[in-house]
């Protein structure tokens, strides 16, 4: 109920009071590159209980945020997934991401999951030096697979299920956090440690990790 929270009519603090509590915006970014099973999820997030996972699901569900749908045969197993109003969240998130990691306190130390990793690319893209640039990219983060499409200055990617072939590009890693000293630090694989590895052109890969830029920090 608006209000319950606030008792404020304002809509910032309405949103507060749909995604505010504990949890539910890691859930809800979970979700955003498609639909997942509860135990998908409950792996992604280890320091969430199945009790609270369930609550939250139920409560976003009851909000028009999140549904359940089920997937046909020969699958058949029910997944959660985001309705359109739960999806366009997306740039809500990626503001309040850029936001943040202004923050000096910001740790990129601590854990990443996959997915949080392709949001956060599709954040800090910069397509403005993206023109002109067609790629077909692969990442691979531990079991996870996306598949990345640069096109038109746009960035998007997806899910991959079991990858493809002979993308133009191949970013392969045990963690998320492995990407992020190349991807965000600058630093060439080896200099980061030799935990990423990049197939393909190197001169294409060095445009392309070129076109990902952390905001600068606030200090005052």
């Amino acid at each position: 109920m608006h209000g319950k929270w606030y008792d404020d009519a304002c809509g910032a603090a309405f949103g507060m009071e749909l995604i505010g509590e504990r949890w539910s915006i890691p859930v809800i970014r979970e979700l955003m590159l498609g639909g997942r099973r509860f135990r998908d999820i409950r792996t992604s997030l280890p320091g969430l209980s199945a009790k609270t996972l369930t609550e939250r699901l139920e409560g976003l569900e009851a909000l028009g945020i999140v549904r359940r749908t089920l997937v046909p045969p020969p699958v058949s197993v029910q997944v959660y997934e985001l309705t359109r109003w739960g999806l366009a969240l997306e740039p809500t998130l990626q503001e309040l991401g850029r936001w943040a990691v202004r923050s000096t306190l910001h740790d990129p130390a601590l854990p990443l999951t996959p997915v949080s990793l392709m949001l956060s690319m599709r954040t800090m893209f910069d397509g403005r030096e993206a023109q002109g640039l067609e790629l077909w990219i692969a990442f691979d983060v531990g079991d996870a697979r996306f598949a990345g499409r640069l096109r038109d200055g746009e960035l998007a990617i997806h899910p991959a299920g079991e990858g493809f072939a002979t993308p133009d590009l191949r970013f392969k890693a045990a963690t998320a956090n492995a990407y992020l000293p190349v991807f965000y630090g600058k630093k060439t694989p080896q200099g980061a440690g030799g935990h990423l590895t990049i197939e393909g052109d190197p001169e294409l890969a060095r445009r392309f990790l070129d076109l990902f830029v952390l905001p600068p920090k606030c200090t005052d």
